[in-house]
This record gives C-alpha cells, sequence and structure tokens, in this order.
C-alpha cells in the first residue's frame, strides 16, 4: 500500500505574479473561465496528464491530482505587481492575445485584480517606463531627490505586500512566479551571489549593480515561506546564495525561463538527432516577436540574458566530448557544431511568435542533410499553463517537504537550474526532463520511482 507524508491542499493558495502583462493575463484569464466551465486548461500536465504506477496486473495510468494532492482550481487567488497600474481585465485587452469575447465572462474577476506597484530599476529594463512604482522611505540623508528604494527597501516592502495579500485573502499558502520581463544579464560574482550573508550585505549597501530587482521578489519570497518560481532567464535564483536561502527556509525553487516554443521543439527533436547517431553541423534558430517581451528584448543587454538561456538546451544534448565525430565539428574552432540564436523584435506579430529552425546535420559516409522547422506559435497560450503547473506543483514540492532547487520541474523550464559549482550538468532532453517529472510525482505519492533516467 502507497504511503504519501505529502500535507493536504486545504484553504486557499495565493498566486502572485510579478508582471501583469501578456503572459500573466492569459495565464489569470484562462483560470477564470475553466472555473466556470467555459474553457478547458489544455496544454497543462497537472490537468491532463497520466503516470503509471504499479507493474505488471497492478499497473494503473492516474491523474496527478489522483497520486498526490494537488491544490483546485476554484481555491486559488491571483495578486501581482506591475510597473504600469492597469487593473487585469485593462491589461488582457491591451495585450491582445485573447480575443474580447474569451475575456468578457470573466471581466470581474480580472478588474478586481490591480497591480501592487513594483520594486523596480529602470537600469534593468531600459525599454519599460511604467510609474507604478515603489518609492523610496523619505529620508534627509538622500541625495538629488533620489526615486529609487534601496535594495533592502525594496525587500521590506515586498515582504509587507505578501503578508499583506495572504492576510487579506484568507490565504493559507503562496507562491511567487516571476511572469515578467527578462532583466539585464548580471554574471555571477563569487564575492556577493554564493554565500547568503554576501548576498544580504550586498543587499543592504544597496549594490544596484550585482543585485537585480528580481533578487529582491526572490528574497522576500522565501523569507516569508513562499516557494518562488523565475519564468525568466534573469540569474535571481541560479545563485548559491539563494540556494542557500532556500535551504534555510526550507522553502522549493525552480527557474529559469519558461520552455514553450522553439526550445521545446529543439529539446525535443535533439534527441531524435542523438539516438538516431546522425551528425550535427549547425543549428540556426530564428524568432519574430512583437509583444512587450520582443520590446525588452531588443535591447542588447536583456537579450544577452535570453541568448545564454537559449543557448544552453543543445550543448548537454548532443556533446562533443562524448561523439566527437558526430558533435565535434563545423565552429570556427572546429570542436563542436555552430549554434547560433537569433531574436528579432517585430510589432506587427503581436505575440504570435515565429520560430525558424534550420538544422544541418550529416549522415551515412558523412552526406549532408537538412531539417527545417516553422513554428508559428502563440507565446503567452504555451506559458500559461506552464505558469499554472509550475505553481501547482511548487506549492505540492512545499507540502511535500521538498526544498531548494527543484530539478523534476526540469520539463517546464528553458534553462534548468543546477549546481554549477561542483560541475553538474543541467538536464535539458526533455524525455529525461519527463522521467523525473513522473519519478517525483510517484515518490510524492507514496509509490515508487521505478524509471530509470538513461
Amino acid at each position: 500500500m502507497n504511503v504519501s507524508n505529502v500535507k493536504p491542499a486545504d484553504g486557499k493558495l495565493g498566486i502572485m505574479l510579478v508582471g501583469n502583462g501578456a503572459v500573466a493575463t492569459t495565464f489569470m484569464t484562462g483560470v477564470f473561465m475553466t472555473r466556470k466551465g467555459l474553457t478547458k486548461p489544455v496544454g497543462s500536465m497537472t490537468q491532463y496528464d497520466k503516470i503509471r504506477i504499479g507493474r505488471g496486473a497492478d499497473k494503473k495510468y492516474l491523474k496527478y491530482e489522483e497520486i498526490v494532492p494537488l491544490a483546485r482550481l476554484d481555491d486559488i487567488v491571483f495578486g501581482c505587481w506591475d510597473v504600469y497600474p492597469q487593473n487585469a481585465y485593462q491589461s488582457a485587452i491591451y495585450a491582445e492575445v485573447l480575443k474580447e469575447k474569451d475575456i468578457e465572462p470573466v471581466r470581474a474577476e480580472l478588474e478586481a485584480i490591480k497591480p501592487l506597484p513594483a520594486a523596480f530599476d529602470k537600469n534593468y529594463v531600459k525599454r519599460l517606463d511604467g510609474d507604478n512604482v515603489k518609492r523610496p522611505t523619505p529620508s534627509p540623508s538622500r541625495e538629488g531627490g533620489e526615486q529609487i528604494p534601496t535594495r533592502w527597501e525594496m525587500v521590506e516592502a515586498l515582504r509587507e505586500d505578501i503578508r499583506a495579500f495572504k492576510a487579506a485573502n484568507g490565504c493559507a499558502r503562496i507562491v511567487v512566479l516571476w511572469a515578467a520581463s527578462t532583466e539585464i544579464y548580471v554574471p555571477v560574482d563569487e564575492h556577493v551571489h554564493y554565500r547568503l550573508a554576501d548576498l544580504e550585505a550586498a543587499m543592504k549597501a544597496d549594490d544596484r549593480e550585482r543585485i537585480a530587482p528580481s533578487m529582491c521578489y526572490a528574497y522576500a519570497a522565501l523569507t516569508e515561506g513562499a516557494p518562488f518560481i523565475m519564468g525568466a532567464p534573469n540569474t535571481t535564483v541560479d545563485i548559491p546564495a539563494m540556494w542557500e536561502l532556500a535551504e534555510k527556509t526550507r522553502m522549493p525553487i525552480a527557474g529559469k525561463d519558461f520552455k514553450t516554443g522553439q526550445t521545446l521543439v529543439k529539446s525535443g527533436f535533439a534527441p531524435i538527432i542523438g539516438t538516431r547517431c546522425l551528425g550535427l553541423s549547425g543549428w540556426f534558430s530564428t524568432n519574430i516577436l512583437g509583444n512587450r517581451d520582443g520590446l525588452v528584448l531588443d535591447e542588447p543587454a536583456n537579450f544577452r540574458t535570453k541568448e545564454v538561456s537559449k543557448l544552453s538546451t543543445l550543448e548537454t544534448i548532443l556533446r562533443p566530448d562524448v561523439q566527437p565525430d558526430l558533435y565535434g565539428h563545423g565552429n570556427d574552432e572546429d570542436t563542436q557544431y555552430c549554434h547560433k540564436v537569433r531574436i528579432n523584435y517585430y510589432p506587427p506579430r503581436n505575440d504570435n511568435k515565429e520560430g525558424w529552425d534550420n538544422i544541418d546535420i550529416f549522415g551515412w559516409m558523412g552526406y549532408p542533410m537538412q531539417v527545417k522547422i516553422n513554428f508559428l506559435c502563440r507565446d503567452s497560450i504555451l506559458a500559461a499553463p506552464l505558469c499554472l503547473d509550475l505553481c501547482l506543483l511548487s506549492d505540492l514540492a512545499a507540502r511535500a517537504g521538498r526544498y531548494g532547487t527543484q530539478r523534476f520541474l526540469s520539463f517546464f523550464l528553458k534553462s534548468p537550474m543546477h549546481d554549477y559549482t561542483v560541475g553538474e550538468a543541467p538536464v535539458n532532453n526533455l524525455y529525461q526532463q519527463y522521467t523525473l517529472l513522473k519519478n517525483a510525482i510517484r515518490e510524492m505519492g507514496g509509490y515508487e520511482a521505478d524509471e530509470e533516467l538513461d
């Protein structure tokens, strides 16, 4: 008989979103519409996927909620922060992802969600300029009317937001998910990002170069007993100091960057090349995207953060050190296939992203072949079910006593977190990630984790 030690999902689950843009409003609208029976949560693993438990005559295929206690959609309460003051209904209309007829039935629910002032530093997202932002505490020592609160003031204000939201809405638990823009690239600095004490000292010293606003959200969430999920490629929780904080607070963290369109294809198609022992000379990926995310990524410093995330996927699946004949040629140094990623801001497409992949492979006796993939996807339509799954599964992990980096959530993420300080490689192969996910659900349900990660 299976025995699960997961605490029940009693009471309301507060989901606090950083960002009230296209992804966030599509997510919230879909949940509200599903609760009213007006749509279906297509694309959500937690709502549709079935996992085998047991073997032989005892084999059964069960939905996640039949194996582990998941929070119900009816128990979700939404809140958010954003630099723009428009409520979730106004923002959903502005985003133009969903048709008005699919928003109007839940207009009242969306209008009730008014964004809290964001912890914001324009230096990290130069293309955004909203005024719904946190202001500094008045002080005679501030020079020249400084308008940005210190990093520690951001942390304290965000912690108060979480406490107030939880109390006002009668929530039993909170999950915080970043669904906002990509920040400029913050390189990992051992003197600041490796130890929690150093990170806290840098926050209190208002080190604006090495402490991103997103780090303040993560720190606030974890210290308030809320799991934190990084849905952008920001450095944020992918640093040892945050791992230490997650261990200290016994809270789950997950990241980074939602795996929606092109990288989903890449993590699923690259294993075909590897499993079939075909060679790869080069993989060129380009995207056109016209929403606010595309606008932000049009800034080179912000694109650099995304580029690092998107480039990392392929290198851990098709490895030249393991198969030099197949993957050891193609770049200028002739040490590895050529891999390039481009993102182009193209306003006419809005949220309807288009990804093109040109894949140069070779087979028997080195003869070349090509694969072309043209994915005309909808960015927020693919991201919304990931948001739901990541929130429900992070809440589940917390109730199961799991804390620190949740590697089983890599299935949903573009650049999965891993302990790079000891040379650990991330798992990017989609099918291996799915095995991690299924085994974790089995374990939390009190069943045997009976699949090998080959």
